[in-house]
């Protein structure tokens, strides 16, 4: 069994399975994808991700404002702690920073991201954080307000091995997504290569960035098997031995999943 430790249901294309989700996670878990986390981004979608939680046995959810979208709306943070205390949500986020397409929105981002922080630590939960273009921010702040006793994980990692090295000191997990598939990312296959096996998790971040042989078409959970694949080649081990370690690796983080 793998799991695709972030994705988002709510957004993948079900032309496929005729609109119904229930066909999309039947064919990933025929692919040896039992479990899925289907990962909140805004105060709109945060009731249907919840939903599809509930719904869908092996489905867990997070909440949070993902930092692309500060500045687009107000958020309640009293409302997501709520949400977070749910017992299907497992995790406080998407949250972090982001300057390569948000930049302009900096102060408001980094309010965000220490407010998603306390809340992780007051709930218990651990934070998934989006970093791009942001390496000094998030690190400073992750050590100011984070929590290391819940921890979090860096997503869809991008960065240099200098800053996956830092978050590991605080507790963080590590999880790479099909871009490690892609030609251009060599330097990133050498991160995964440093990155302590017991720290290392694996996604999809569906439906964007499906990993070759793939890539071009939207991504779905099914597709992390591609991203195990690749990194079990670079980390030297089996597949069947990356997917019980990552496996392993997701219930350490998100504890409260069962």
């Amino acid at each position: 069994m793998v799991i695709d430790s972030h994705c988002h249901l709510d957004r993948i294309d079900l032309a496929p399975y005729g609109g119904d989700l229930s066909k999309a996670i039947e064919q990933a878990r025929s692919r040896g994808v039992d479990r899925m986390l289907c990962v909140g981004i805004d105060m709109g979608n945060a009731e249907q991700v919840m939903t599809i939680a509930k719904d869908h046995d092996g489905v867990y959810a997070s909440v949070g404002i993902h930092p692309m979208d500060i500045g687009k709306g107000t958020y309640d943070i009293d409302q997501l702690k709520t949400w977070a205390l749910q017992d299907h949500v497992v995790a406080v986020g998407e949250t972090g920073l982001d300057y390569f397409y948000s930049a302009d929105s900096a102060e408001l981002q980094q309010q965000s991201f220490t407010e998603h922080l306390k809340l992780a630590s007051e709930v218990r939960k651990p934070v998934i954080v989006h970093t791009r273009d942001a390496r000094e921010d998030t690190l400073n702040l992750i050590r100011a307000h984070g929590d290391a006793s819940v921890g979090g994980v860096l997503h869809c990692f991008t960065e240099s091995w200098e800053m996956a090295e830092q978050a590991l000191d605080h507790n963080y997990y590590v999880s790479f997504s099909g871009i490690v598939t892609f030609r251009n990312a060599a330097e990133l296959r050498d991160v995964v290569k440093k990155v302590p096996l017991d720290r290392l998790l694996v996604e999809t971040d569906s439906p964007y960035l499906a990993p070759v042989p793939h890539r071009g078409k939207k991504n779905e959970p099914q597709y992390v098997v591609e991203v195990a694949q690749c990194v079990a080649e670079l980390k030297g081990i089996s597949y069947e031995a990356l997917a019980e370690v990552t496996t392993e690796n997701f219930y350490k983080l998100f504890s409260t999943a069962s």
